[in-house]
């Protein structure tokens, strides 16, 4: 019944009260102008349920920064913006036999659990700054709420066979072993994710700002040292990636690709990121790799005039890569080097090459890994090599870094319209490069260990997959160590097919990219005096 009449039924209920635990009888109102009427009376118990609270040392008042005053059907054309509410804080409305309920009154809403099954009705006015009046029609939107998604979480696999949770106390081992971890995934681009390409996706799923929050949970979840990203676009690592990251404490680095091929809005081109956490790391140096430039340089020295135009268009695909040097703020040396510093060299690349174009991308991660050779003789530390390579196992590409040579007569070097392969003898390295996933196949033989065995290819021990899509199945994502100066310690366990293909591929509500991430944990080993 009514508080304020009772011979009248109640067909509203203010939820602040129910919030604030002030007896329920004293909450029902007869209808939204009784309710408006009694304000200035009623607002009075929820200030002293708050005074109460706040006294008492309990929990304050910790709302979501929206203002929830009241707008009732009577009065949806009017909009105040003043400090006081000229209306109740929460209130229901019935209508045609619905009961809507306000919950906000700011641009932007977060549901909550109990919002769940319930329907979520936004609206939306142009408001004179003069007059403070709505002008023209409200714009209204309506959804269900649904739950938000939750995978089965994938646990970190030490490479002696035990299963390592991944919860908070995992910093206190990891800070005191020494060991870290690094995190590699292409997170895919919102200007890739598009509903003709994704169609199998739920476009609610497939939207940016859907799949940024749980890229961003999924993200933080696994809690690495350090993290590289690529297809971040410049305006999102700008605006949401540095940010957010920011507050679980990593300082972020970011290279956009180059722009000589790219047409589109400047802030949607993506690029790749590198974060890690302050507490565990102190940047030392960042070099930026161009392969634009390289090919430029390349075109100049090899192509006869003529023909320079051809190769750039060839040449030319605006890719970069991170590097970034880093301290560790750990003591990983032992007794026999007290006091030296312990330096990580981490690179961060996409080879975003066509298929077709396979001299391109053998030519980019041959760039890239001269580059690193330098940077490895001069300073003498350790090398990461992350990112998306488009390359599958056993393909060139994948040789070259792994095996540190390409036989000559791989059958993708047939491909070479403009010999920038030739000799063959030349595609080479001296890194010490091993896939960190292929140590799944080193784990001691125990029970249960099987299954995570049949995740791998058995020709390459890689990864049977890190891309799932209605259209491709297959790896080419990698995190490279050097094998002499680092060890693998745990590896992050691999999904299963059967699992992401309930959803038809991925992308999906759950998993919110078209890649897997990768994260392995290292350690580095004490290096001898020289």
């Amino acid at each position: 019944m009514c508080s304020i009449h009772p011979s009248e039924q109640a067909t509203l209920q203010c939820l602040a009260c129910v919030k604030a635990k002030i007896p329920v009888a004293k909450s029902y109102h007869c209808s939204p102008k009784c309710f408006s009427d009694a304000w200035q009376h009623h607002r009075l118990l929820h200030e002293r349920a708050a005074s109460a609270v706040n006294a008492n040392g309990n929990e304050e008042n910790t709302g979501s920064g929206v203002n929830t005053s009241l707008i009732s059907s009577q009065s949806s054309g009017s909009l105040t913006n003043g400090t006081t509410p000229l209306y109740p804080v929460v209130v229901s409305q019935r209508n045609g036999g619905e009961t809507w309920f306000e919950v906000g009154r700011s641009k932007t809403y977060t549901p909550s659990a109990d919002d769940i099954g319930h329907t979520l009705k936004f609206e939306c006015a142009i408001i004179n700054a003069e007059t403070k009046l709505s002008v023209g029609n409200a714009s209204t939107m309506m959804s269900r709420v649904i739950p938000a998604p939750s995978p089965t979480p994938r646990r970190l696999i030490s490479v002696s066979g035990v299963d390592i949770p991944l919860h908070l106390d995992l910093d206190s081992r990891l800070s005191s072993s020494g060991t870290f971890t690094v995190l590699s995934y292409n997170i895919l681009s919102d200007a890739y994710a598009t509903n003709e390409l994704y169609s199998y996706c739920p476009s609610w799923a497939l939207a940016w700002t859907y799949r940024r929050q749980n890229l961003l949970r999924e993200i933080v979840g696994y809690r690495a040292d350090i993290v590289c990203l690529q297809e971040v676009q410049s305006d999102h690592f700008e605006e949401f990636f540095a940010p957010e990251l920011d507050k679980h404490g990593y300082q972020a680095l970011f290279k956009r690709k180059t722009t000589e091929v790219f047409s589109g809005n400047i802030n949607t081109v993506d690029g790749c990121a590198t974060f890690f956490r302050r507490d565990r790391f102190a940047h030392v140096k960042k070099y930026e790799v161009e392969f634009n430039k390289a090919a430029q340089s390349l075109t100049e020295a090899l192509v006869p005039s003529a023909q320079k135009k051809t190769a750039l268009n060839r040449l030319l695909k605006d890719n970069i890569a991170l590097i970034v040097v880093l301290e560790a703020k750990f003591n990983n040396q032992g007794v026999d080097n007290p006091g030296k510093r312990q330096l990580v060299c981490v690179a961060n690349t996409h080879v975003n090459v066509h298929q077709e174009l396979k001299d391109v991308r053998l030519w980019q991660v041959h760039t890239l890994l001269k580059g690193l050779e330098k940077i490895a003789a001069s300073a003498d530390i350790p090398m990461l090599l992350c990112g998306d390579f488009n390359s599958a196992p056993g393909s060139a590409p994948h040789a070259l870094v792994a095996m540190g040579k390409v036989d000559p007569m791989h059958p993708e070097l047939a491909v070479d319209p403009l010999g920038i392969l030739r000799p063959a003898t030349k595609l080479t390295h001296q890194l010490p490069l091993v896939s960190a996933y292929t140590s799944f196949a080193r784990i001691p033989v125990v029970p249960g260990l099987d299954q995570k065995r049949r995740k791998l290819d058995p020709g390459t021990n890689e990864p049977l997959f890190t891309s799932c899509t209605r259209d491709h199945f297959g790896t080419l994502d990698y995190i490279f160590y050097s094998a002499d100066s680092v060890t693998v310690e745990s590896l992050l366990e691999l999904l299963d097919e059967e699992s992401l293909r309930k959803d038809t591929a991925l992308p999906s509500p759950e998993w919110s990219s078209d890649h897997i991430a990768l994260l392995a944990g290292f350690r580095c080993k004490p290096r001898t005096r020289r």
